[in-house]
This record gives C-alpha cells, sequence and structure tokens, in this order.
C-alpha cells in the first residue's frame, strides 16, 4: 500500500474519530441541559413551596377576634393583676416550650403572690413558633384554650394547670382538645359549654397567628423571654441569676416609694388604662 493511501485512510480514521467524539459531546452537553433543567425546576419549585409555606404561616387563619380584655397594639397581650401596679413583668411563652415549663413551675407561685400584692401587672405574650419545628399543633391548639380560658375570666388559673401538666416537647398532647378541655376541670367555673365550644372550634385561631406574627417581627428569637419594666431579666438580670427570691428583690427594688395597685381575686380584675401598661414599655421590634 501506498504512503498516500495509508494517510488517506489514517485521516478518514481520524474524521471519524473526531466526528464520534464530537457526537459524543454534544449528546453529554445534552443530557446535562436535561438535568439541570430538571434541577432547576425543582429548585424552583422548592422556592415556590417555601414560599407558600411561609405565607401560610405568617397568614392568619381567621379574621381576628381578641379575647375579652386584652391590650396592646392589636390586642395581642393578656394582662394578668393590676393595671395600675407600678411595675410591668413582660413575659413571652409557647405553650410547648419546656423552658417556659420549667420557669412557670419554679416562678408561677412567686409571680402570683406579686401579681396578687398589686406589685405587678404581668403582660403575657402567647407564642405558637414550636408547631413548625416540632411536629403538631399543641403550641397553637393550647395557645387557642389559653385565649378561650381569658375569655372566661380564668386565664391565670387555666395558664398554671397547663404548664403543670405540660407534655414533652415531642409529644402533641396539647395538640388534642379533648386533653385540654379535660385539663379545664381543674380550674373552678372553667368547664362551660362556651369554654368547650370556644375549643373546639377554634375560635381565636386568628387572634394567635397574629400574637406569633408579632414575635416573629421582634428582636426576640426565643422562650421564656422575661422582661421587668422593659429590662430583660431571665436568665440573668445584669450579673445576677434569676431566682425567686431575686426576683421579689428585683420588683421590690423597681417599685420603691410606689404605692401598689389595686389586685383582685387570682389576679382575673379587668385592668384599667395605665402608664405602667406595655404601651409605655414597648417590645422592641426588629424593624
Amino acid at each position: 500500500m501506498s504512503e498516500k493511501n495509508r494517510e488517506g485512510k489514517r485521516t478518514a480514521r481520524e474524521r471519524m474519530q473526531e466526528q464520534r467524539a464530537a457526537e459524543e459531546a454534544s449528546a453529554r452537553r445534552r443530557k446535562k441541559l436535561v438535568v439541570g433543567g430538571a434541577v432547576l425546576a425543582v429548585i424552583a419549585a422548592a422556592v415556590v413551596v417555601g414560599v407558600v409555606v411561609q405565607n401560610e404561616r405568617s397568614k392568619p387563619e381567621t379574621p381576628t377576634a381578641a379575647p375579652a380584655g386584652t391590650i396592646g397594639d392589636k390586642n395581642l397581650v393578656i394582662p394578668v393583676g393590676a393595671g395600675n401596679a407600678p411595675s410591668v413583668l413582660t413575659v413571652y411563652e409557647d405553650p410547648r416550650c419546656p423552658a417556659c415549663g420549667m420557669f412557670e413551675r419554679e416562678f408561677s407561685p412567686t409571680v402570683d403572690q406579686l401579681e396578687d400584692a398589686g406589685k405587678v401587672y404581668t403582660n403575657y405574650h402567647i407564642v405558637s413558633f414550636i408547631d413548625r419545628a416540632v411536629p403538631g399543633k399543641g403550641s397553637k391548639t393550647a395557645a387557642n384554650a389559653l385565649a378561650c380560658a381569658q375569655d372566661a375570666g380564668h386565664f391565670r388559673d387555666y395558664h398554671d394547670v397547663l404548664y403543670r401538666n405540660q407534655p414533652e416537647e415531642t409529644n402533641d398532647a396539647f395538640g388534642d382538645k379533648a386533653v385540654l378541655l379535660n385539663l379545664a376541670k381543674q380550674v373552678n367555673g372553667l368547664d362551660t359549654p362556651e369554654f368547650q365550644a370556644c375549643v373546639n372550634d377554634n375560635k381565636y385561631g386568628g387572634w394567635v397567628s397574629s400574637v406569633q406574627q408579632d414575635f416573629d417581627k421582634s428582636s426576640y428569637k426565643s422562650t421564656p423571654t422575661v422582661l421587668l419594666n422593659g429590662q430583660p431579666i431571665y436568665p440573668k438580670n445584669g450579673s445576677e441569676e434569676i431566682t425567686p427570691e431575686n426576683l421579689v428583690k428585683w420588683v421590690e427594688a423597681a417599685n420603691q416609694g410606689k404605692q401598689p395597685g389595686t389586685a383582685g381575686s387570682h389576679g382575673q380584675t379587668p385592668a384599667p388604662t395605665s402608664t405602667a401598661s406595655e404601651a409605655n414599655n414597648p417590645s422592641p421590634n426588629a424593624g
């Protein structure tokens, strides 16, 4: 075979190899485009779903109707004690929050005594964010039940009962309305057809969502958050650890030279407008 023919065959082989390589490269590019497009479509769908989920979380379930006696902007705060007490104790809590349960089991007798003595006006923000991270609906369902108890004039006693009987965070017992209704039997005068209907109908579901929206917009990111006259005191007030004894000491110091308020039984006296209200101690917002 002549050198020329060998060269021609080699060139033909090279052209075939080059063509095959080009076709394979083209096929790989097409495959990448298809896979990439599918990935982008999945990502886009996930983004859309994420936005929808966030919107659903933020969107009130129903037009907001506030429980009786609530105060503050949009009536999102449940007050306990005398509105003319010289100090305000502000508490942000989630019914499923284990740290809140620990706080309440240790401090509720002391807080109740301070309220009944007219020394503090406690403003509760009942939030419900734990349902977002832990499967269940107990935060929202229990928050609604607490709103129903406020409507009935028994918030404080029912609040204390719930925290004394709080399940583990991962146990969604408070998501069962029958559990909440059964616990209401421990509060004299609360287990009524009106209260039962309020719980079963989720009457204040929209209000519960609005309270959580307000918390989302604040600078506070955990529960319990506890403030005395706007100053954070949990888990410390300055360099001092919070204890029941220290809480009493801090309240006494803040109230020095001031007259106590006029609290009623179980802190349920309707709260008059007062310079001690949260209007003068607003929760800071993130902007």
